[in-house]
């Protein structure tokens, strides 16, 4: 079987990585792939927004399933023009990737199902926007409706923060995503990633993850798309995992296709894990990078016969093992990440940092030229490692980036500090 794997990034890289691994696979295209992933695939030139391109390339090279990674071609329905074309697809349609498209479609779809979240109020406009901040005070959350490549998240101390947000926000700081935003309370917690594929009936639970977003050692400084992660969460307790699956998985799963809009996918919850449980904080509708990197390495199944069921709607007659190790991912990124930074600088030792059979490279922003590896990102690298505790990981995920030779890039030392500081007591 040939497969198309849409995506750049190192989550696409993990999931090729995977899938590579698969009996049942043949050739893995790439669209458009990365620096790190030519050994394993073949990348190829797409343009993503013309779907008749993507389902001509599939009908001339024998593509039997079609794998989409990042958010923006789910919501803009890459997959509906996939199943009109009767071209297997893992992802969800336009309609139930709103999940992660509309912040507020969302919001709304947990209010009506009861899944608990925090209170909120929607808005395209700044006067009543400023003035329910005004009315709940601070700290108070405030949130780019659309797509906003994980930056649209803006955690505001004072009122007076929030109120710049707002006009931040609606000033177009991003873009179309921001033509509507929300503002919610702020939970107190600690927060998880909980994942499961679901075929828009079954469900089939995958993994916990802990993510850290914010740029700079001890979560200080801006939020990034995620400069790490680890799995499985220690917080995720079996009685919170139960608590997450009856009461935010199920009912969104169940939500969805009462109203119209089954979901077929991987459904990527993020939680706060508060006094009173388990409360969603947003939905993600594709694998979360960095946290994708971190399940594949533990997921000892084959990963390709859950995918297509999820797909074809057979997902009850799946299970998946986990390997009982540990993973960490540290991302490498370009210094000046998240803002601006030098692009096409090279990197080097990168064979020598993963010569160690528990650790895998994967690459993100990255392209390969006249041999050698440029930084086309800035989120560059993620060096990803599994072993029998957290520490280990953590201490073998670090001896590869020392021995990566890249001047221009930089990485957090302090990845998986809530779960090394729970093992050491």
């Amino acid at each position: 079987m040939n497969v198309l794997i849409i995506g750049s990034g190192g989550r696409e890289h993990a999931l090729t990585w995977k899938i590579a691994q698969s009996p049942l696979v043949d050739k893995i295209f790439t669209a458009p792939g990365n620096g790190g992933m030519d050994d394993i695939s073949e990348p190829v030139k797409l343009d993503l927004s013309d779907h008749g391109a993507v389902i001509t390339f599939c009908d001339e090279n024998d593509v039997e399933f079609v794998v989409v990674g990042p958010e923006a071609p789910l919501v803009e329905g890459l997959v509906d023009s996939l199943q009109i074309a009767e071209i297997p697809a893992f992802g969800p349609t336009a309609d139930a990737a709103q999940l992660e498209g509309s912040k507020g479609f969302t919001k709304d779809l947990c209010a009506k199902y009861d899944i608990p979240t925090a209170a909120y109020g929607r808005f395209t406009e700044a006067e009543p926007a400023k003035a329910f901040i005004a009315d709940k005070g601070a700290p108070i959350v405030v949130k780019a409706d659309g797509l906003a490549a994980g930056k649209g998240v803006i955690i505001a101390t004072t009122v007076d923060e929030a109120h710049q947000a707002v006009d931040d926000i609606f000033g177009g700081q991003f873009g179309d995503a921001g033509a509507e935003l929300v503002v919610e309370e702020f939970l107190e917690g600690e927060e998880a990633s909980f994942f499961v594929l679901t075929d828009g009936e079954n469900i089939l639970p995958l993994a916990t993850a802990q993510d850290h977003k914010r740029v700079g050692d001890g979560d200080t400084g801006l939020n990034t798309g995620g400069m790490g992660a680890y799995s499985p969460a220690p917080v995720m307790t079996g009685e919170l995992v139960e608590r997450t699956i009856n009461e935010i998985i199920l009912p969104t799963v169940r939500g969805m296709k009462e109203e119209g809009y089954p979901f077929t996918g991987v459904l990527y919850a993020g939680l706060m894990i508060t006094a009173k449980g388990p409360e969603l904080i947003e939905y993600n509708v594709r694998f979360g990078d960095p946290e994708c990197q971190v399940l594949m390495m533990r997921l000892k199944s084959d990963i390709v016969p859950a995918l297509m069921a999820t797909a074809s709607g057979t997902l009850d007659k799946e299970s998946l093992d986990w390997h009982d190790d540990m993973a960490l991912t540290v991302v490498m990124a370009a210094k000046g990440y998240p803002g601006s930074y030098e692009k096409n600088t090279e990197i080097r030792n990168l064979k020598a940092a993963g010569a160690d059979d528990d650790v895998v490279i994967f690459h993100a922003g990255t392209k390969k030229e006249d041999g050698k590896i440029l930084a086309t990102g800035g989120r560059v690298l993620n060096i990803t490692a599994r072993a029998g505790s957290i520490t280990e990981a953590k201490d073998k995920a670090y001896a590869a980036v020392d021995k990566i030779d890249w001047d221009n890039g930089f990485c957090r030392r302090d990845i998986g500090w809530r779960a090394v500081e729970r093992e050491q007591g």
